[in-house]
Formats: structure tokens, C-alpha cells, sequence
């Protein structure tokens, strides 16, 4: 579905344009977007706006990684936008001119209908292309911060209740976590790279106009980055608190199991020496021999008990 919007000399907006009437001299510029679109609407990429066909290729397939290109009249930006449930990925592909902005995406962009619905109140954002692209961006990278903080709190609750938590349990969550953070990571180090690009190129007309908000931008994703690697660096740490308790877990089943096996080493010892049935065997039709061994066995329990209380094993 194409979505059409003129931006009139004036700075007025006009939505709902043909192509050619977007194109006419009544427009400064105009911005066509490309919501999961048919066909033929994908026709028009190469038909009405002769884009490299390197550029088209990188819309209809999907590519891991935030990127920026230079080609002759405009320039091609590939961004990603993460699910809220699992982060997984979704493409937005944006390319820019001087008279143009053209948004393809396969899929429905929540980024892109903000824009859509705040453009008409957002003066700044009709000013020129490339503002309106800084908008679009900067919509996009503010829907990150979310999904940051939520994967904080989750750690946070991790590290606060450990002792309350199952490790399995935990140990699982905390590799989820993990992985979510290196979707992030995916995602936002080739923005910010992306970002440092824009900011340090003469390809872009007018930059130093739109420097300090591809600036703020950047700040940004650098805070992001930092927020990542420390996350990263405390679900590690996590981890290891959670292997830690698990080994002294064991290892307290292990002692217990070890004490109660050594009270019984002699007791079986005993039971077992006269257990053996040979015919002349002292103490066997001594009269008091049964009760002599129970007390026997008891002692030789009390010492054992004694002894491991004061070495401090219980």
C-alpha cells in the first residue's frame, strides 16, 4: 500500500498524492510510503525512481545488519526495528534526496505510523528530507530504550531474589536474557556505526543544520551500548552467583550424605562380623551378647557424633 504526503512550498502537508502530483512543482519535496506493498508497487522502486538495483535487491531480501550507502542523487539507509515480545527484526529501508523520501518496509512499522500520525503537528519534521528522516530515526531508537529496560528489570529481579529462585529456572531466564541482549547489540552498534557515518560525511546536504540532532541521536545509542555491555557483564555475573549456589548446595547434599554413610561404615562392619554364620564363633550363646552389641553400636555412634561435632562437620 502506497501512502503519499507533499510538502507544499508553504510547508504545508497534503497526504493521499498520486505520484505525479507528488512530483509537480507545487511540492518542495514529498514522501512515499511503501507499507507492505504488491507488486507492482515494488515495480515502482525501479520504473519511477531508477534506484540501483544493488539498493532494490537489499529491500526485497533481508539484511542482518543497520547499514548506509552512497549512491548518485540519494542515499540508501537500512534500518531494523525490534519486535516488543522477542526482538526479532523487522527491516525499514528509507532512501533519501534533496526532493524525496521513499520508506519500504514488508512488514507494518509501528516507527513509521508514528511518523505518519505526528508529521501533521511536527513542523520541524516537514522542513526538509532530511529532518524528516532524522524524525523517523530518531522514533526508532527511542522505541530500544523499552525494551533496555525492561531486560533490566528482569536481571535486576534475577539478582535480588537468587537464593528464592530455582537455578534451573533462573539459569535458563538469565540465557534468554542474554540472547535478547545480543539482539539488541546486533541491532544497535551498527546504528550507532551508521549514525558516527551520517554525522562525519559532506554527502548530506545541509548536515551542519541537522548536526546536533543526528548528535543527540548518537548520544543515544552510545548510552545504549554502554547499558548493553553492562547488562551483558552482570547477567555473567549472575550466573556465576547462581553456579555458586548450586555447587555449595551440592556440596552440603554431598557432606550430609557423607556423614550419614560414615555413621554406618562401623555399624555394618560390626553387623556384618557377626553376621557370619561359622559354628565357633565367640560371644554366640553368650546370654547378654545381643545387647552387648546393640550398646557397643551405640557408643561407637555417640563417639562419631562427638568427634564430627567438634571438627565442626555438622
Amino acid at each position: 500500500m502506497l501512502q503519499i504526503i507533499g510538502i507544499t512550498k508553504n510547508r504545508t502537508i497534503e497526504r493521499d498524492l498520486t505520484l505525479e502530483e507528488a512530483k509537480s512543482s507545487k511540492y518542495m519535496w514529498y514522501w512515499v510510503d511503501m507499507n507492505e506493498p504488491s507488486q507492482d508497487e515494488i515495480e515502482i522502486l525501479k520504473t519511477e525512481f531508477n534506484f540501483h538495483p544493488l539498493a532494490i535487491e537489499d529491500c526485497l531480501e533481508y539484511v542482518q545488519r543497520p547499514k548506509l550507502d552512497y549512491y548518485e542523487g540519494y542515499h540508501f539507509l537500512i534500518l531494523h526495528e525490534l519486535h516488543k515480545m522477542d526482538l526479532n527484526e523487522t527491516e525499514i529501508d528509507i532512501f533519501v534526496s534533496d526532493h524525496f523520501v521513499v520508506t519500504f518496509h514488508m512488514h507494518k512499522s509501528p516507527t513509521i505510523n508514528q511518523v505518519l500520525e505526528s508529521i501533521q503537528t511536527d513542523r520541524r519534521a516537514t522542513k526538509s528530507p532530511l529532518h524528516l528522516t532524522h524524525r523517523m530515526i530518531d522514533e526508532l531508537v527511542d522505541s530500544y530504550f523499552p525494551l533496555m529496560y525492561r531486560l533490566e528489570d528482569e536481571l535486576a529481579d534475577l539478582e535480588v531474589d537468587q537464593m528464592k529462585k530455582q537455578v534451573n529456572n533462573a539459569v535458563e531466564r538469565l540465557y534468554d536474557i542474554r540472547t535478547d541482549l545480543s539482539k539488541l547489540r546486533r541491532t544497535i552498534l551498527p546504528t550507532r556505526d551508521l549514525l558516527y557515518r551520517i554525522l562525519n560525511s559532506n554527502r548530506f546536504k545541509d548536515i551542519s543544520e541537522h548536526r546536533i540532532y543526528f548528535e543527540d541521536i548518537h548520544d543515544h545509542l552510545m548510552k545504549l551500548s554502554d547499558m548493553i555491555e553492562a547488562n551483558r557483564d552482570l547477567a555473567s555475573d549472575i550466573r556465576e552467583s547462581y553456579f555458586s549456589l548450586s555447587s555449595e548446595k551440592m556440596n552440603n547434599i554431598m557432606k550430609t550424605l557423607t556423614i550419614i554413610s560414615s555413621f554406618f561404615l562401623p555399624l555394618t562392619f560390626i553387623v556384618g562380623l557377626y553376621g557370619m554364620n561359622f559354628h565357633y564363633m565367640p560371644e554366640l550363646t553368650w546370654k547378654y551378647g545381643y545387647l552387648f552389641i546393640l550398646f557397643i553400636m551405640g557408643i561407637v555412634t555417640l563417639f562419631m557424633y562427638i568427634f564430627f561435632k567438634r571438627k565442626g562437620w555438622f
